[in-house]
């Protein structure tokens, strides 16, 4: 009963924080609308290594590595359905205000556009001090931390979609 209730309070700060995130986005956020032309999608996509923005957020991917059957140590930690791939992300706050980055709000597609979402679960145990949860990163600041997505063992991911809140249009990171 206890794990429930504190399930479920935490569900209930996601969505309050995300619904005031998105709130705050929607002012800066007329140009992201344009992201539906092909030409705008084509031209925000980057490459591992290079910064892509999206938003108030400056993203920038180090890393990918799949493969990874469990995270965490012997004592706590979580095993893969299919296989976790640990994507390493620097994010900088490039706006005027603290903005919080949540990692729930990334996306991972393969080459035959299958959506997968990240397991926030996963990611506590693969970041030492929750890098990718519910972080506040005030003006300037940046933080690198690993987003965890588990997917079936045949798959191969082939591009990220970050976004600086639940309601943003994001940026597209090619991993291939």
């Amino acid at each position: 009963m206890r794990k429930t209730t504190t399930l479920a309070l935490i569900a209930t700060a996601v969505v309050a924080l995300g619904c005031s995130s998105g709130a705050t986005d929607s002012s800066s956020g007329s140009g992201s609308d344009g992201g539906a032309k092909g030409e705008d999608k084509a031209a925000k996509t980057a490459k591992i290594g290079q910064p892509a923005r999206d938003g108030k957020f400056e993203f920038t991917v180090k890393s990918s590595k799949c493969g990874v059957a469990k995270v965490g140590d012997s004592v706590l930690g979580e095993k893969a359905q299919g296989q976790f791939c640990l994507v390493t992300i620097n994010v900088k706050n490039i706006g005027k205000e603290a903005q919080m980055f949540d990692g729930s709000s990334q996306k991972a597609y393969a080459a035959d556009g299958t959506e997968y979402s990240s397991d926030t679960g996963a990611a506590i145990y693969a970041n030492k001090n929750a890098e990718t949860f519910l972080n506040d990163i005030n003006p300037g600041n940046q933080v690198t931390g690993v987003v965890v997505f588990d997917i079936p063992k045949n798959v191969k991911l082939t591009k990220l979609e970050l976004h600086d809140s639940p309601f943003s249009g994001g940026v597209t990171v090619a991993l291939s």
